[in-house]
């Protein structure tokens, strides 16, 4: 039977923090939790998923929370991958701020190709390592390893991930052992388990007082295989949904986000649409002249096959006019905007050092690439390509168990997805 109290009643808990004590982290200053918070990075939740699901009502939970709560439409950090907006979350602020500005990069200084998979990238400290600094019981859960360590940077906590819950030490990651937490097998990482035991571990942690701030960081595996609508997708959410019920009925509070949208990029028949940026470049320039670095790669090859909405060209031939390049990058169809690395460290708020001398995002529906022979289309087993990274992926649902109050009201124009801490902390009623 499902209870209908309001749900800002139901997960009163207890405030055990009335002081008004705050940690002051990156230029922002946040209330320690009055009572326990379970912030959700929903990977790959694009509007779309809740508002169809929500209209066939599949959904109570999140509608409720849409009713009775806030519930808005928040733009995600740029470009709209995982690794950038997850840590856009934790530390409150853009790339510009904390560093990271894909999953994968160029090290301009060795030029060597690196996959972001520790804390080499990141440059500021995170709300969850400040918090937990002040007493706080914290602790990150991921869907993903290659996320685990950054998030939980200085992090005095429990920091875990469902693709690794069987290599789990004190010394690592805060905690002896999860699996025995949970009466689940260890789920494959190609599924919508991985997400779901994200969920169940982080609601285990929060009903044996182990935490009162968990960030959990879901895998978007469902969302890059099926649309909104599909009774894939449809299952993932209820299932989802049921957990959220169960920590409202533990006395938490609930704040959720997306790290990104998603898009269909794939043609009327079936096929990936893309453009092949260095084999563009190279059939007009020449062999050398320049490397396209794709920055949604990951270990997670079956998602995308390393093909998304944003590139990065570094130019490589000292000879090449870059003007040339800049025009001829422009007049490619399938390409919506070419930003020099001036314009793209400040329309995309990242570190300018971190940028390439192009910055290339694909027209809605396009994904773009770098050399075809890179790119394993087969990995993607069939389904049609859905992917994100650009411009168009950035709109993401932001939803609060609680209603914000007045002040905060005002303050949700424009609204950014690495704004949740504020509000979940500082705004809520």
């Amino acid at each position: 039977m499902v209870t209908t109290v309001p749900l800002h009643e139901a997960a009163s808990g207890d405030a055990t923090d009335e002081t008004g004590r705050t940690v002051s982290v990156n230029g922002r200053t946040y209330r320690l939790p009055r009572r326990p918070l379970v912030l959700i990075c929903f990977d790959g939740c694009d509007p779309a998923y809740l508002e169809t699901a929500v209209g066939t009502g599949l959904i109570p939970t999140i509608d409720r929370m849409g009713r009775e709560g806030f519930a808005a439409t928040a733009l995600s950090a740029m470009p709209s991958f995982t690794n950038p907006n997850n840590l856009s979350v934790v530390c409150g602020a853009p790339p510009s701020v904390h560093g990271v500005a894909g999953n994968y990069y160029l090290d301009r200084e060795t030029g060597e190709t690196v996959m972001m998979t520790d804390t080499r990238s990141l440059k500021a400290p995170t709300v969850l390592a400040a918090l937990a600094r002040e007493g706080v019981a914290t602790a990150v859960v991921t869907a993903k390893d290659k996320l685990r360590q950054a998030l939980a940077l200085d992090l005095d906590g429990i920091s875990v991930s469902a693709e690794c819950a069987d290599k789990v030490d004190e010394a690592t990651n805060g905690i002896a052992s999860v699996v025995d937490l949970l009466d689940a097998p260890l789920p494959d990482r190609y599924s919508p388990e991985l997400s779901l035991y994200v969920l169940d571990l982080g609601l285990e942690l929060l009903r044996r007082e182990r935490a009162r701030l968990l960030y959990l960081s879901l895998s978007d595996y469902v969302q890059h295989r099926h649309a909104p609508g599909a009774p894939e997708a449809d299952a993932f959410l209820a299932a989802v949904d049921r957990r959220l019920a169960a920590f409202l009925a533990a006395g938490a509070d609930i704040a959720i986000i997306a790290d990104h949208g998603m898009t269909d990029m794939a043609k009327a028949d079936g096929t990936a649409n893309v453009v092949f940026v260095a084999d563009e470049i190279e059939a007009r320039f020449g062999e050398g002249a320049a490397r396209v670095i794709c920055p949604i790669t990951d270990p997670f090859v079956r998602h995308h096959g390393a093909l998304g909405g944003l590139v990065r060209v570094h130019v490589t031939a000292p000879e090449l006019n870059v003007a040339a390049l800049g025009a001829f990058l422009a007049d490619i169809p399938g390409i919506e905007r070419v930003l020099p690395r001036e314009e793209a460290a400040r329309v995309l708020e990242t570190p300018w050092e971190a940028e390439a001398d192009f910055v290339l995002t694909g027209e809605k529906g396009v994904a773009l690439g770098s050399h075809e022979a890179e790119h394993d289309l087969t990995a993607l087993a069939g389904e049609r390509l859905r992917s994100h990274g650009g411009f168009h992926e950035q709109r993401v649902p932001f939803l609060l168990s609680r209603p914000l109050r007045a002040d905060y009201r005002e303050k949700t124009e424009p609204l950014r997805n690495f704004d949740v801490l504020d509000f979940a902390l500082n705004g809520t009623e």
